[in-house]
Formats: C-alpha cells, sequence, structure tokens
C-alpha cells in the first residue's frame, strides 16, 4: 500500500477503475480535510460542509468512469464539491445562517409570550360566555395578574368571596371550552 501512496491522484484513479476499489480510500485521506474546509469556507456551516463533502466523494466514486485522467482529479473532485454546495444553497437559499459570533442577547423568551398570548386569547374567548360575576374575578387573576387581596379591593368584596368565584369560573370556563 506504501507504493500506492506515492502515485499521482490521476494514477490511483485509474487503478481504482480497472482493478482495485479500496484504494480510493486514499484519495479520500488526501482531500476530506481540504474539501471540508473549502465547503464550510462557502456553506458557512461544518455540518453541511461534512454533508456535503462526503456526498462529493459518493458522486466522483459512481461516476468515476466520466473523469478524463489527463486532466487533474483535484480540479474535478473540488468542482463536484461546489456543485454540491450551489445545489444545498438553492435548496435552502430561504434559510440565512446564523454565524456562532453572532449573539443576540435577549431575556425574552418568543415562545413562552406566544403561548401566553394564545392562552389568553383562548380564555377571553371562554370568558364572554360566563356571567360577569364569575369573568371579572378570573380575569383580574390570570390575565392582568391580580392578586386576591387586590381584587378583593377593586371588586369590594371578601377575598374568601373572590377565591370561591375564581374556582367556580374556572369549573364553567373548563366546560365551555371543551365544548368549543
Amino acid at each position: 500500500m506504501k507504493a500506492n501512496e506515492e502515485l499521482s491522484d490521476e494514477e490511483i484513479i485509474e487503478k481504482v477503475r480497472t482493478s482495485d476499489k479500496d484504494l480510493y480510500a486514499l484519495i479520500i485521506n488526501r482531500y476530506q480535510k481540504k474539501l471540508i474546509r473549502y465547503a464550510n469556507n462557502l456553506i458557512k456551516n461544518e455540518e453541511k460542509a461534512i454533508d456535503i463533502v462526503q456526498e462529493s466523494f459518493i458522486k466522483a466514486f459512481i461516476n468515476l468512469n466520466s473523469f478524463d485522467t489527463k486532466k487533474k482529479f483535484s480540479s474535478w473532485i473540488y468542482r463536484i464539491v461546489h456543485n454540491q454546495v450551489e445545489n444545498i444553497r438553492k435548496k435552502y437559499k430561504q434559510e440565512t445562517p446564523l454565524l456562532e459570533e453572532w449573539d443576540f442577547e435577549s431575556k425574552d423568551d418568543i415562545e413562552k409570550d406566544f403561548e401566553q398570548k394564545e392562552t389568553i386569547e383562548k380564555v377571553e374567548k371562554c370568558l364572554k360566555e360566563i356571567p360577569l360575576i364569575y369573568s371579572e374575578p378570573i380575569s383580574l387573576y390570570y390575565i392582568d395578574e391580580k392578586s386576591y387581596e387586590e381584587i378583593s379591593d377593586i371588586l369590594k368584596i371578601p377575598m374568601g368571596t373572590v377565591a370561591t368565584r375564581i374556582n367556580r369560573a374556572k369549573i364553567i370556563i373548563k366546560k365551555i371550552c371543551q365544548k368549543n
């Protein structure tokens, strides 16, 4: 195998085509790191770059008979990688890669905010269907995030009554929302 390592790419490819397919591993070893670096520079995503290079080696192997050994193999394999990158770009052109050095610090939890808004909309819809005596305390508690004491002050009713009305409202809302 040592003697094979000293062969040119084109000589190895000729042997792979005619007699020893296992020699293709030498080509992979020679070019894998370089091609990953090249693909990564083009696509800015190392995982995709690795996938692209693997696919390129497979494509090159399948199409070895179309390779002209009078030309440089390195140019051919680089062109295959380039074409694969272009195909990926076209396929995912709406996808914008975020580079690791781009750091957007935010204390906002967008998913949580969205879920809260969605829940509030559902609850408000159900609230419209229950009597005001129950909808008011429950909306003050869950939507406006008021304490039982604050609700008691706002509605001028005892805290025990606030608790009772909120519990009854939960039961009524649950029945209404399950119907819808």
